[in-house]
């Protein structure tokens, strides 16, 4: 796609720029915000010393330049950034605006945040606005490689400003080649970012590979602030250079440890093909409370099409909410079932205008034949919720993992005082940079890496329950023996895995892992003292033949296995044989397996707050 720029002059929008080229975007501008009155302005968001300099850029690189002046300030300063008037991202949206109006073939931003999440989120929102595709290739990425990999490309950046411990006006204009040693000695010492993530410098770009022309500097001269801060004030001209060849910065590989190592050819158990003519599984509605979430399950509609389904689900959802005193935004996660995957966009086109706010639920998305309604909609819901929302919504396009191709978030945390609670959207085996379907063998290696990082993202450690979704019998032995092998490199248990036979999954991708994951802060509680026995479970519910129970500040997951449909409790209830008894979610599917490759009947998930 063709694609503006986003630069401050320092070496991460340039760098990043360059990984857009090499992923074959096409540069077709520059943009930048500067100050109004003076080099420095207190800005949470944009660089602003060199400001000076950025007019020269489009010589360097024979595009056009659009610049805004910075006349907002960080008046939100919330994580999750809304329309907020007077704040420098409305400068931003201007700027951006701007820029589709003289150039309308316009697709692609270009964002050199590495580990902002403040920064990130602000630049997808404007991109949403307008409709853009951010394109941060640099998030998430390690410090110490990222720097490396800026060295060894011939980017040629200069550090213009020092603000941190072991830097000084001595380091003022030394390259990045330069400095990088000195800059692991502090990392090491001091924690110093390697990247300057923390603020404790700031560079300037004088050329790169794929410039036409470079910077040179004529003039220079150190301004001295207040606590040790400096920063390098230059004057530069434009000179010829001798060539100009872009080479391809250096991709990070599609795997990391330990999926590199994932065995894809094991087939050590035979799995039958399964007969899809049982009769439908009707759902039915439910409304149910557990200390503080809400359970709806099972919402439908007899409307005529998908659309109208959907509105009226919509519809019978809110009563609930209001009945609860609760709104769309508490909502933590959803299950979305259709007959059909080819209703995919038309869903979504209605689900995105429900949920309006920063961070959307998490959502598992799948297409099953076995149910009789064409759209099936259950969710949890978070009462009484701890400080802000937390959770990660990425839009940006990245190596890190894929964009939400739906209006969701890739997590939604629930923080409680002894645990952080996470619902993880499913992932599907897309890879990230490219947005492109992965089909050379890895899909369940890969997709099971973005269930990975996205726990690592939202800062929780442990899985309590993982249903990976398949539309081939064939995938089953594969994904029980990743999960075995991951789970054995993380350290944590592995019983709580249910992999399901269904008819499709989105983009027609072949598998999708999603779940839910916690982690424990110690507070001092320890709710195992309890004077009512029963008020923590110490054994799984009777009647199951395979389960696994984890327990974790006031909150119990049993994950469990079994042929008999009378010992089903309410929860989430995986089924290929019609339930009599009620629960709150149903999930009708083709074909159920252990992680041992052991077929059944019923899989339930139940949580409990005691």
């Amino acid at each position: 796609m063709k694609f503006v720029a986003l630069i401050s002059g320092g070496k991460d929008s340039f760098y990043n720029l360059h990984h857009c080229l090499t992923q074959g975007h096409e540069l077709a501008a520059l943009a930048n915000l500067y100050p109004v009155e003076r080099d420095e302005i207190d800005s949470f968001m944009f660089q602003t010393v060199g400001h000076d300099v950025i007019d020269f850029y489009q010589n360097c690189l024979d595009v056009p330049l659009y610049r805004q002046p910075i006349k907002g300030g960080s008046k939100n300063q919330n994580l999750e950034y809304e329309k907020t008037a007077d704040d420098e991202i409305e400068d931003l949206y201007c700027l951006l605006q701007r820029v589709l109006e003289a150039q309308p073939d316009v697709k692609g931003v270009s964002c050199g945040a590495i580990l902002s999440q403040y920064q990130r989120t602000r630049v997808e929102h404007v991109c949403k606005q307008l409709g853009l595709t951010p394109l941060a290739y640099l998030w998430q990425r390690d410090q110490q490689e990222l720097m490396a990999e800026m060295c060894e490309s011939g980017l040629d950046a200069r550090l213009i400003k020092v603000a941190a411990i072991g830097l000084n006006t001595g380091h003022l204009g030394k390259t990045i080649q330069q400095m990088y040693p000195v800059l692991l000695g502090l990392n090491q010492r001091f924690d110093v970012h390697i990247c300057g993530e923390g603020g404790e410098f700031e560079t300037l770009v004088f050329d790169a590979c794929y410039f036409k022309k470079r910077l040179e500097v004529v003039e220079q001269e150190i301004i001295l602030l207040d606590n040790d801060v400096a920063y390098l004030k230059v004057k530069v001209e434009v000179k010829d250079k001798a060539e100009s060849s872009l080479t391809s910065a250096v991709a990070p590989p599609l795997l990391e440890e330990p999926f590199t190592d994932f065995d894809t050819t094991t087939t050590d158990l035979e799995v039958k093909v399964i007969d899809k003519s049982e009769d439908l599984i009707e759902l039915s509605p439910s409304v149910k409370v557990d200390g503080n979430r809400v359970y709806v399950g099972n919402l439908t509609s007899s409307a005529p099409s998908v659309s109208s389904q959907l509105t009226n689900i919509f519809n019978d959802l809110t009563l609930i909410l209001n009945n609860h005193q609760l709104t769309s935004d508490d909502i933590q996660c959803v299950t979305l079932l259709l007959r059909d995957m080819a209703a995919f966009e038309e869903v979504n086109a209605i689900y995105v205008n429900y949920f309006i706010k920063p961070l959307p639920p998490s959502r598992i998305c799948i297409a099953t034949q076995r149910q009789s309604a064409e759209v099936s909609f259950s969710c949890t819901i978070i009462k009484h919720r701890q400080g802000p929302k937390q959770g990660v919504h990425i839009f940006s396009r990245s190596f890190w993992a894929p964009s939400n191709i739906g209006p969701y978030s890739q997590s939604i945390v629930d923080v409680q005082p002894t645990y952080r609670y996470a619902s993880l959207s499913g992932q599907i085996p897309l890879i990230p940079a490219s947005m492109d379907l992965e089909t050379n063998g890895c899909e369940s290696a890969l997709s099971l890496q973005h269930l990975h990082r996205v726990l690592a993202i939202v800062n929780t450690t442990n899985y309590d329950s993982v249903i990976c979704f398949i539309t081939d019998p064939a995938l089953m032995t594969t994904a029980r023996h990743h999960w075995q092998q991951y789970t054995e490199h993380i350290g944590d248990a592995s019983d709580q895995l249910i992999i399901v036979l269904v008819d499709q999954l989105p983009r027609g991708a072949s598998i999708e892992w999603g779940g839910t994951s916690y982690t424990e802060i110690s507070s001092g509680i320890d709710y195992g003292d309890s004077d009512d026995e029963d008020d923590t479970p110490k054994a799984s519910p009777p009647g199951f033949d395979h389960g696994r129970l984890v327990a974790f500040g006031d909150r119990t997951t049993f994950t469990g296995f079994t042929n008999d449909a009378s010992v089903l409790n309410s929860g989430l209830v995986v089924a290929t044989a019609p339930i009599a008894n009620s629960a709150w979610e149903v999930l009708p599917v083709s074909c159920i397996w252990d992680v041992n490759g052991r077929e059944w009947r019923y899989a339930t998930v139940v949580r409990t707050q005691h």
